[in-house]
């Protein structure tokens, strides 16, 4: 199980890092907050499981999802 959260960790951090779209970037990256909240769960770390998925998942993607849409799309001619 362990293992099979990791690998799922490291699909998503090389999805993020090749995604064109920073949106699905960021949702990429909410998804590995999320596991590895799991993965801490899992490994009987309750207090980081729940700060990880507060802040990791939480805070740090709404920023991220505000930052996104806040600044000014350019297109190819500028």
């Amino acid at each position: 199980m362990i293992i099979l959260f990791l690998g799922l960790i490291v699909v998503l951090s090389v999805y993020t890092l090749i995604s064109r779209n920073l949106l699905y970037g960021v949702m990429a990256l909410s998804g590995i907050s999320l596991v590895s909240a799991l993965l801490f769960y899992i490994l009987q770390a309750p207090d980081v499981a729940i700060t990880e998925a507060a802040v990791g998942a939480g805070v740090s993607t709404v920023i991220f999802v505000w930052a996104i849409k806040a600044t000014q799309k350019r297109g190819k001619d500028e």
